[in-house]
């Protein structure tokens, strides 16, 4: 019968890969952060999921090395945990799984949504609910018995509305409909124009459009639009209220899926733009929230995303609540804070 080799470092390899950074990290079985590192976005749905995750292997070479093992033989580590964006469905889990499982790394593997992540980041356990607003947004429910709530996050196909890219889309539509006459006046137009040192808004959708000026940088328009909404601004204030109508939504839904819409129960709040705590919509996240759901506990989780992936690896591993403790404590600066 042929063995296979032990791993090196038992333990996990948390990977939190996202819209647009990817976070990896080689944890003890103790809890002790062992090496990281970090890099670009993951993007399956643009070049595959095999070809996506064939690009995590350089980050996890770095974590190996800072962790002070540059080459290994058999699998690095006991267990993949993998948080990824745009694994949306369970059938593009699996596939990603299964594309893991290809690469010389655990000797386990699993992969879940990223919004899974920071779940768990916000949580004692596998109970709560979590809204993620970033480049996108996204929402899931779990309970102990393994039961979920979850949505296909597909963006405007199926339903959804709001995240970085969004707003800064519907900053710019106002904006230009603003200085051409089919809409009416906001002072997202002349705001978004002086950001980027452009005569207007019109000017920057063309320098987009020919390539003058990077489509990344729109998402720079949703801290002018929190600026302008923060002014007074009608339209800007009706964005940031839409978002955080769709946010608690959202939330609702997830926790009457799982009957805990009338139970103290956790609420989860991440990613970029609700990570940035602005009280203008945090606030009124709030308000609603406690309209809507009473007994719900909002908290924002402002670690890393990575934090997620390696409390669910240990708990894969049945890592006692002092390992736990340990891998929070390295994360200290991105504890759960409450709203």
């Amino acid at each position: 019968m042929t063995h296979q080799p032990e791993p090196v470092l038992p333990g996990v390899l948390a990977i939190d890969a996202g819209n647009s950074k990817t976070d990896v990290a080689l944890i003890g079985a103790d809890g002790t952060v062992l090496g990281t590192a970090r890099g670009g976005g993951f993007a399956p749905q643009k070049i595959g999921g095999a070809a996506a995750v064939a690009g995590l292997a350089p980050l996890v070479e770095e974590a190996a090395r800072t962790a002070g093992h540059p080459t290994w033989t058999g699998r690095l580590t006991t267990h993949v945990s993998a948080c990824l964006a745009n694994a949306d469905l369970p059938v593009e889990e699996e596939a990603l799984r299964t594309a893991l499982e290809s690469h010389p790394w655990g000797v386990s593997n699993t992969v879940v949504n990223d919004t899974f992540g920071l779940l768990r980041a916000g949580t004692d356990g596998p109970r709560g609910v979590a809204v993620v607003c970033g480049a996108g947004i996204n929402c899931v429910g779990l309970l102990p018995d393994g039961r979920t709530a979850r949505f296909p996050a597909l963006g405007e196909l199926t339903g959804d509305w709001g995240g970085g890219a969004s707003l800064a889309g519907h900053s710019m539509w106002h904006a230009v409909r603003a200085e051409d006459g089919r809409g009416g006046p906001t002072a997202l137009a002349r705001a978004i124009a002086e950001h980027y040192g452009l005569p207007s808004a019109g000017a920057v959708a063309e320098a987009v459009h020919l390539g003058h000026l990077p489509a990344a940088r729109l998402h720079e328009i949703v801290r002018v639009l929190f600026a302008v909404a923060d002014a007074g601004d009608p339209t800007a204030r009706e964005l940031v209220d839409r978002q955080a109508d769709e946010i608690v939504r959202l939330a609702v839904v997830a926790l009457t899926r799982l009957q805990l819409l009338d139970a103290p129960a956790p609420v989860v709040l991440g990613g970029g733009v609700l990570a940035s705590r602005q009280p203008l919509l945090l606030d009124n996240v709030t308000a609603r929230l406690a309209k809507a759901a009473p007994l719900a506990e909002p908290r924002v989780v402002v670690a890393p995303p990575v934090l997620g992936a390696a409390l669910l690896g240990l708990d894969h591993l049945g890592g006692d609540a002092r390992a736990q403790a340990r891998v929070r404590e390295a994360y200290e600066a991105g504890r759960p804070v409450a709203v």
